[in-house]
């Protein structure tokens, strides 16, 4: 793909803006998966040829192996959002068995004043990719929806629940993701998904509830065939991971547990809390997925108060591109109906719960109340405002010390 990242594809009554990372049509930023995005730039820099399906999986995934069914959902979706059937304009004409060609017209243009946008929007640097390649891979639930998932590593499996804001590829080279990533595959055989709604995941779903999220962790398990397993569960994971803990305790041989609550937002007790949340529904509803700094930023801060600008910017794409504004909605209706108070007693494998002191996302006392609801559950308060631990904070190095330790890392 194109190293000139300033480069501006004109097509119809788009624009796809390499520095910005985004479709805009007519002003408005258009969701793309991060992979769809980057299948899109080839097409458009080889416009008018005949890009052979083999270019473009060596292209878009040059570091991941993947089937080639990949590539055909990345086209679908792109068609789907250009609006090529609704419209009966073709942007992308299929080459049968051999390949792809963008056939409209296209206008590619550079700004002429790179560092002076710059020096208004710093160019973000990208983060370097941990050095395992991971394989991605599709399972089918019961009900028919599609689950991505992502294996890197060795050793011990690692499963960790999906939690909001999942994108298996996107956080492959995170600059709020990576050290996670990069930590855990030194000593396991990890193994990601994006939940249903979201990410690489099918996102037209009828069922987005807490038994289908548990379910989908059983279908993954199941399909990869993995028998005993550490299980990570991270914010809204942590309730997921419980569950699955209490259902299928033979299979977990320790429970790690970040950031979690077993009480959602609308369970806890607090009219206040309540009627934040409730304001911020109609927030995503408005302004999820489109172009509005303001309302990306007051999301991203509750997260990560103490990110980077490059860390910020990057958790205000994945908000664009990870869900729908109405899956986005939906998913936060849910959490805040999630109750598993009455599982914790019935936890019985080796649990650590770690919680930041200063987390504004989730409650520091809603981490507190599920370590004592686990018999002999160790609780680590970490000093941070993140609700995302980040690498470069001390209390990373607290929580890989301590996940060390109860693990057992050589």
């Amino acid at each position: 793909m194109s190293e000139r990242k300033n480069v501006v594809y004109e097509f119809g009554r788009f624009r796809l803006e390499l520095r910005e990372h985004r479709l805009v049509l007519e002003g408005r930023s258009i969701p793309l998966t991060g992979k769809a995005f980057d299948t899109l730039c080839v097409l458009l820099e080889r416009h008018g040829e005949l890009v052979p399906k083999q270019d473009l999986m060596n292209a878009v995934w040059s570091e991941t192996t993947v089937e080639e069914n990949n590539l055909d959902r990345n086209i679908s979706a792109l068609r789907k959002a250009l609006g090529d059937r609704a419209t009966n304009r073709q942007y992308i004409e299929t080459i049968p068995r051999m390949g792809y060609r963008f056939v409209a017209e296209v206008k590619q243009t550079e700004p002429p004043s790179p560092v002076l946008r710059q020096s208004a929007l710093p160019a973000r640097t990208r983060s370097e990719r941990p050095a395992q390649l991971q394989q991605i891979g599709f399972c089918t639930a019961e009900d028919g929806v599609r689950i991505a998932y992502a294996t890197a590593g060795a050793g011990l499996p690692l499963v960790k629940a999906a939690n909001w804001l999942n994108h298996l590829e996107f956080e492959w080279k995170s600059p709020v993701w990576c050290h996670w990533v990069e930590e855990l595959v030194q000593h396991h055989r990890l193994i990601r998904y994006d939940e249903r709604g979201c990410g690489l995941s099918d996102w037209e779903i009828e069922d987005l509830s807490f038994d289908a999220w548990v379910r989908d962790l059983e279908t993954v398990v199941a399909t990869l065939a993995v028998d005993r397993f550490v299980l990570l569960g991270i914010s809204q994971g942590a309730s997921i991971a419980i569950a699955y803990a209490v259902k299928h305790p033979e299979k977990v041989s320790h429970l790690v547990l970040c950031g979690g609550y077993a009480r959602g937002w609308a369970k806890r007790g607090s009219q206040e809390e309540i009627e934040r949340k409730l304001a911020l529904n109609t927030l995503i509803r408005l302004g999820w997925g489109r172009d509005h700094p303001v309302f990306r930023q007051m999301w991203t801060t509750l997260y990560i108060p103490e990110g980077t600008l490059e860390q910020t910017r990057w958790f205000n794409d994945l908000q664009r591109i990870s869900a729908s504004p109405e899956n986005a909605v939906r998913f936060s209706q849910a959490f805040g109906q999630i109750d598993v108070m009455d599982l914790l007693p019935r936890v019985h494998v080796p649990t650590i719960v770690f919680h930041c002191d200063q987390d504004a996302a989730v409650p520091f006392q809603e981490g507190r109340l599920i370590a004592a609801g686990i018999a002999n559950a160790k609780f680590v308060p970490l000093a941070s405002r993140n609700h995302l631990v980040l690498g470069s904070e001390p209390a990373w190095h607290v929580f890989v010390k301590e996940v060390s330790q109860f693990l057992g890392w050589q």
